[in-house]
């Protein structure tokens, strides 16, 4: 009988030892879903600043075609032309 109740008691320990894992596990886990949605925020607010960073270098550009600098001039047109065919687009379907 003295071996069934260290058996059982060894059995409530190990139980006991496992829930206090498990509570910890449960915690870990919970402070690296903290951590996962604040990078994908961090993220984020990475992409756009890139995107906007990428928006400003593009009309940088643009503009330096405008006054004369050799690179780029063929795109420079293209974008001019291109807003040329929306401007009148616009005043077409205006005038309707």
């Amino acid at each position: 009988m003295s071996e069934l109740v260290e058996i059982v008691d060894s059995l409530e320990n190990k139980i006991s030892k496992l829930l206090h894992k498990l509570e910890l596990l449960n915690q870990a886990k919970g402070k690296l879903e903290d951590e996962l949605e604040r990078l994908k925020a961090d993220q984020e607010i990475t992409k756009n600043s890139v995107l906007e960073w990428e928006e400003k270098y593009e009309s940088l550009k643009l503009a330096n075609t405008m006054l004369g600098s050799e690179t780029n001039k063929t795109e420079a047109k293209l974008k001019i032309n291109t807003l040329i065919r929306e401007i009148d687009h616009c005043i077409t379907q205006l005038a309707e």
